[in-house]
Order: structure tokens, then sequence, then C-alpha cells
């Protein structure tokens, strides 16, 4: 994955949700102040208030954001929308770039790897996981300027090891996204990468168990598990639903929506160790 540098210009798009303008302000600075150029963006508030513009509208602007003179695209926020404007999108016909963003956002990661582009899911500047969280920021500058490759945290669940392309993100966005007319399971020896909020221990069943029926799991060969912030306890769920698969599995890795959150990159090859509690970039 390529990396960042001082100096370089940056775009931010506004793929689903509105960002609080204040809080979106303060990202921007934090930005800015890594040596960022920033492009800020434009769309226009429309009448679903949950979204930051109409579909095409936000469409439009992540691919002029994207295909403009930039190193890397933000995206603010995220909420709901991405899944609405993922088919406006001419994903194959995307110059490289560095790309960020996390929970709805697992989209468009998925999108963007499944045309060969690396991406890295990570907090956003419009949130407030970004924002009034300090290690959290530094954990994203380091993959994105350093080149961080090993992460080393978590409670083993299924000991093991396993090397493959990471893949995934928000469990309910990749279950939602089942049936789309570019949908497909991931690569052979995937890693995958898993993490939700809000979602209780029963609905985070039927979303595992609509993956499950579905094929999605089938070429995994290992799984890191993230947070799962107000979703009560799912430990017990979580056994039940992945780890009769027969692959190594470590949780509690702390990436997705909760305080420092990891950085982790997608689309690449890495290495996951069980009991070593370590994902490392091959």
């Amino acid at each position: 994955m390529t990396l960042l540098s001082r100096g370089d210009r940056v775009a931010l798009v506004s793929p689903a949700g509105p960002a609080l303008p204040s809080r979106l302000a303060a990202g921007v600075q934090v930005l800015r102040s890594w040596g960022l150029e920033v492009t800020t963006p434009v769309v226009a508030p429309w009448s679903l208030p949950y979204l930051a513009g109409s579909d095409q509208a936000r469409a439009d602007e992540f691919v002029a954001g994207w295909c403009s003179d930039v190193a890397a695209v933000f995206c603010v926020r995220g909420g709901y929308g991405c899944l609405r404007m993922t088919d406006l999108v001419p994903w194959k016909d995307l110059p490289a770039r560095v790309f960020v963003g996390s929970s709805d956002v697992t989209v468009l990661h998925t999108e963007l790897n499944a045309v060969g582009q690396p991406t890295v899911f990570g907090p956003m500047p419009g949130t407030a996981d970004f924002v009034d969280d300090p290690l959290a920021q530094r954990r994203l500058r380091a993959v994105l300027f350093d080149g961080v490759k090993s992460w080393t945290a978590g409670t083993p669940v299924v000991a093991g090891r396993a090397r493959g392309v990471l893949t995934g993100g928000n469990v309910a966005l990749l279950a939602a996204s089942v049936g789309g007319p570019r949908w497909s399971p991931p690569p052979p020896g995937a890693i995958a990468v898993l993490e939700d909020i809000g979602e209780e221990a029963y609905r985070l069943d039927r979303l595992l168990t609509q993956l499950l029926r579905a094929g999605w799991f089938a070429p995994v060969s290992g799984i890191v598990l993230g947070s799962w912030t107000d979703c009560g306890d799912v430990s017990a769920v979580l056994t039940d639903r992945l780890a009769g698969l027969g692959v190594p599995v470590l949780g509690d890795f702390g990436f997705g929506h909760c305080a420092g959150s990891w950085s982790l990159p997608l689309g690449v090859a890495a290495e996951l160790d069980v009991a070593a509690r370590s994902l490392t970039l091959a």
C-alpha cells in the first residue's frame, strides 16, 4: 500500500451520512496537523436527513474526489447510505488511491478490494471515534505514514495460524450486501476481520447466519474479531456461529467502534497467529 507524506493532498467525501460541521472541522484540523492539504466535501443536504445528499450527488462527489489530484480519499463518516450509491460508481475505472473509512463504508472497501485496490479500515475525521480519540488518530497515522505492518492484541478463541488476504469489516453491511450485482464470497484463504455496533445477540446471530448460508465464510482461513460496542454479551453467539468453522479465531482485537481502535489494511495479504495474538502483513 502506498504511504502518505507531508504535503500530500487528500479529498474528504461523504458517501453515507452527514457529519456535524464542528466535528468535521476538528477532524480536518487534525489531518492538517499531519501536514496534509485537505479538500472538504461539498454535497448539499437532501430530503432524507440521514443521508449527506442524494445518491447521485454522493456518488458524483466520491468519483470527483477520487479522480482529482489527490493521494488519498477519506470518508467523513459512516451512518447509512453507501449501499445506496455503490452501483453508481465505475469501480474498475478509478485510479489508485489510499482510502480510509469504516462502519457503513465496509461496502466501499469490498468494492475497491474486488478491483485490486487495498484500503484502510480506520476511524473517520467527521466522527467522535477520530476527533475525540488521540490514540486512534496516532494508530491511523502510523498505518498511513509509517507503514505499520504488525499488530499484537486480542484473546485466543480457536488456536491456529492462517495466511491470506484481509477482508471484511462491519458484519451488518457484509450481510446487507449479499445478493448485490457484484457480490461474491471473499477470495480463497482470506482472513476475515469482523466487528459491529448496536446489534443485540439475536440480531448478530441472524447476520452471521445469513453470511454462513450465503457461503461467505466458505473460503475463509482465519477470523479476527474486533469490537462489539453496544451489542451486549455476544461471546456465546460468536462461539456458536464461528468456532465450528475449523479455522483459527482471535477475539477482542480492538478494531472497529472502540476506544483506541487499530486501523487495519484490507485487500492485502497477512498472517494470523492466534497463539502469538498477532496479525502481520505478509
